[in-house]
């Protein structure tokens, strides 16, 4: 063997003995989040990972069982969220009842989760957020904001299905931390 044959074959050795302790070799699929915006509908999102031959659409299934089935059921919708994600529309979805989804191939199981749809709420943000500025200091450097928002169109706050209470949070002229003003209903004044 001449030597940049056996050069070149060290490398390989070398490269494969860091490519096998990396974290990114074997990436095995994944649920990043279960999601409600609202408490009736809820849709569960998934990374692919990079081992070979899972990244090809329709490889990884996501299975759904409640608490009182006897069998795990595929997805009933892999559009309406987007791309890696499975949607459960209102006739899907139990508030009450516990969940477990998979995420699985013919042959095998990469990762399982439990919940229930109330524990997983996470409301979608406010609309019409606006800001008014009252009145300032003769310095200008302090002023009285009045801050307003309405609830998304997603949240059915008029019927009391649910309250949200947001966080607003503010910080002085040159100052790097942000402090927490107050949970609110949909506005505020700051002074």
């Amino acid at each position: 063997m001449d030597l940049r044959h056996l050069l070149f074959t060290l490398a390989l050795v070398c490269a494969n003995d860091t490519l096998s302790t990396s974290d990114e070799l074997l990436r095995w699929p994944q649920i990043s989040k279960c999601r409600s915006p609202e408490l009736e509908t809820f849709s569960c999102y998934w990374t692919d990972g990079n081992v070979y031959n899972l990244t090809s659409p329709g490889t990884i299934q996501l299975l759904y069982m409640k608490r009182n089935d006897d069998d795990w059921k595929e997805c009933p919708d892999y559009i309406t969220a987007g791309e890696n994600s499975c949607y459960f529309n209102t006739s899907y979805t139990s508030i009450w009842i516990p969940y477990c989804v998979k995420l699985a191939n013919k042959d095998e199981v990469f990762d399982e989760k439990c919940f229930s749809v109330d524990e997983i709420v996470l409301p979608d943000p406010p609309v019409h957020l606006n800001w008014t500025l009252l009145n300032t200091s003769q310095t200008g450097i302090h002023g009285d904001i009045q801050v307003r928002w309405d609830p998304p169109p997603t949240a059915d706050v008029q019927k009391g299905w649910i309250t949200l209470e947001y966080e607003l949070q503010y910080k002085e002229v040159n100052e790097t931390k942000w402090k927490e003003a107050s949970s609110v209903p949909n506005s505020f004044v700051l002074f």
